[in-house]
């Protein structure tokens, strides 16, 4: 994938597009990047806020959302973060959750392959060709239809 171009779009810095390129730096590859893009750098000072950049991949924006949303709307958040309310984590425990994560990452980097399934039943997506014979005893059919209806 060419990371610069989408459809033939031009990838800006709110594109979500750029994250990949973080996690894989944090992960040790060695990738030319310009600090520009990442989250906390400072246009006006040309300096990149390490501090913004740490809270980003520690999950603390994501935290203090689900804190506001806990707060604002408990409806939504029930919805939008059940899943972390089922394994029972909060707003609290996202940076050790990510640190956890990220260790894990670090141990072992290879992700295992799933053995695939055969499906159930094959799939037909279109009709299958009838043989001439087949089409000529389909018309004499109808024919025969049409014949008893009139009579």
């Amino acid at each position: 994938m060419d990371l610069h171009h989408t459809k033939s779009t031009l990838l800006t810095i709110s594109t979500p597009t750029h994250p990949p390129p973080q996690g894989a730096l944090d992960g040790g590859l060695a990738i030319p990047h310009n600090t520009k893009r990442f989250v906390g750098f400072d246009p006006e000072s040309k300096e990149l806020d390490t501090e913004v950049l740490r809270d980003h991949i520690f999950g603390q924006h994501v935290a203090e959302y689900m804190g506001e949303m806990e707060e604002e709307e408990p409806e939504q958040y029930a919805s939008h973060f059940s899943n972390y309310i089922k394994q029972g984590v909060s707003s609290d425990d996202m940076e050790d959750l990510y640190a956890k994560v990220h260790e894990a990452i670090r141990s072992n980097p290879v992700r295992p392959k799933k053995a695939r399934k055969a499906p159930a039943e094959k799939k037909v997506w279109k009709a299958k060709r009838l043989t001439y014979e087949q089409r000529k005893a389909n018309l004499k059919e109808k024919i025969a239809q049409l014949m008893e209806g009139e009579a």
